[in-house]
């Protein structure tokens, strides 16, 4: 099920050190009510009953990477002022690296304040100086910008155009991201992409994709068409478009040739919108993470859409953290197990062996989970970052132990070991072994109890010569289900 691989992808993903380089924002809500008309002049009177201060720009894409638990540093301009002050300090609340970030006396620190009644937004007030910056800033931006790229995953740049990020700086980002071999992607502005060659990944909303093609989006041809001629202008290979209440389309170059794939079309999961200020920034974030780290960008698509959902349900910007996307899986109306299909763990295997982790599999009926099985899953866990485990169908069961078994049904034993932590994956199997569901994933280490010898063990030939191991686990002793059961019989035929 879906569902349940993005969520092992998301808890078994370790998230690299991410760099977030654009224009920084505060982002002030001023909270009030309108009751009255002043004496003074025919106009509303707003009484102020709060006022907050939220990160914005690419100050809110970093808080979005660091809600999610990766390290995040961040490269940008302020002024010399308050402003300057509060959103340092609000970045490193969100623990966020601030040595990337320059003060500019030429500029006053970007904000956006917001008159806000009854959730409804009266009027913004803006204070900001959108030139671009100046060349001894900018070599100074530059310089915190490449001292910030050691030991880093990738580059997230958020292009506000207040000046931070002009075409010549974005330039010189991109060849030190190409020196240093690290995947860049952008959230771009304005109608020139051009300055965007060197993106892996753009990820423009539908207007901003629509204006800077000059094509009207009609149907799902003129969406391919605006991919087409994006990916043609950047040289990039891949494109997510936003498109707010319509979900967003993910495009990709195929491999070798400059043909363009059709295309996936993501539905908006958001059951309910209060406001849809920083999803765009959310989705950048949660796709520069996760792609950094090995997600393929379909999976990773899908994540952020799920995070879209839960950003727009929230009024102003909001990271949304990890564990608020698990709810957000939990709660959908397909039971949660770790059940995948062969493709769908394949995928998430790939995905394991992209980010170098090693695979762990282990097979079994596990038919009345007891004591032993858990100790066995818990140590062939510890041999590596993920544990894929083979069920045997009902079906093969019988026809291995006879028509009394299993005393569990196959819907049921899933459920049971989808509620260990240490079971990354389940994958059923039909077959009397699993060598075929071995051949598939191409596991790092195979693990057995040790009622096995090694030269038994299905699929040791095969994964030995592809530099795999296999490891035998003692097993706790009496405790079998054999055992179990014959506990269970004895004490029912002395009540008797």
């Amino acid at each position: 099920m879906l569902e349940n691989r993005l969520y092992s992808l998301l808890k078994t993903t370790v998230l690299k050190p991410i760099v977030v380089a654009g224009d920084i924002i505060i982002d002030k809500y001023v909270n009030g009510s309108v009751g009255r008309i002043s004496p003074e002049a025919p106009v509303q009177v707003f009484e102020v009953t709060s006022e907050n201060d939220v990160l914005g720009g690419a100050a809110n894409v970093a808080a979005n990477v660091a809600a999610l638990g990766a390290e995040t540093r961040i490269v940008g301009l302020v002024g010399y002022d308050k402003d300057a002050a509060t959103v340092k300090a609000l970045l490193k609340k969100s623990r966020i690296k601030i040595n990337g970030i320059v003060s500019d006396s030429s500029r006053s620190t970007t904000r956006k304040a917001r008159i806000i009644s009854m959730h409804q937004q009266m009027l913004r007030i803006d204070r900001e100086n959108r030139h671009p910056v100046s060349r001894k800033i900018g070599e100074r931006l530059l310089k915190r910008f490449e001292e910030s790229l050691k030991g880093c995953g990738g580059v997230i740049i958020s292009d506000y155009a207040k000046g931070a990020v002009p075409e010549w700086v974005l330039k010189r980002m991109f060849a030190l991201c190409k020196k240093a071999k690290i995947q860049a992607v952008v959230d771009p502005k304005g109608g020139d992409y051009s300055k965007y060659k060197g993106a892996t990944l753009i990820t423009p909303n539908q207007i901003e994709a629509s204006t800077a093609t000059s094509v009207d989006v009609n149907n799902d041809q003129d969406l391919h068409e605006i991919a087409s001629r994006i990916l043609k202008i950047t040289g990039s290979k891949k494109l997510v478009i936003t498109r707010g209440s319509d979900g967003m389309n993910v495009y990709s170059k195929s491999t070798g040739n400059t043909g363009l794939s059709e295309g996936t079309h993501l539905p908006a999961e958001a059951l309910e919108i209060f406001d849809v200020s920083g999803a765009g920034d959310t989705v950048i974030a949660i796709l520069g993470a996760l792609t950094f780290s090995g997600v393929c960008l379909e999976d990773a698509a899908r994540i952020a859409n799920l995070a879209a959902a839960i950003g727009v349900g929230h009024f102003g910007p909001w990271p949304v953290s990890k564990s608020e996307i698990f709810r957000r899986i939990k709660a959908s109306n397909t039971p949660l197990t770790k059940l995948m299909t062969i493709s769908q763990v394949n995928s998430f295997a790939s995905s394991m062996r992209a980010q170098k982790k090693r695979i762990v599999f282990t097979n079994g009926c596990f038919d009345l989970l007891h004591a032993g099985h858990v100790s066995l899953l818990n140590k062939a866990r510890a041999f590596g970052a993920v544990l894929i485990v083979g069920l045997n169908t009902d079906q093969s069961i019988r026809r291995l132990k006879g028509d009394k078994r299993p005393l569990i049904n196959e819907s049921d034993r899933v459920e049971v070991l989808s509620a260990l932590d240490c079971v990354d994956s389940i994958v059923l199997f039909g077959e009397n072994t699993p060598l075929k569901l071995i051949k598939e994933i191409k596991p790092d280490v195979i693990v057995k109890g040790a009622d096995y010898k090694i030269a038994q063990v299905i699929g040791r030939a095969e994964i030995e010569k592809a530099g795999g191991r296999v490891e035998l686990i003692k097993l706790t002793p009496g405790r079998s289900t054999t055992n179990v059961l014959d506990t269970i019989l004895k004490k029912y035929n002395k009540q008797e």
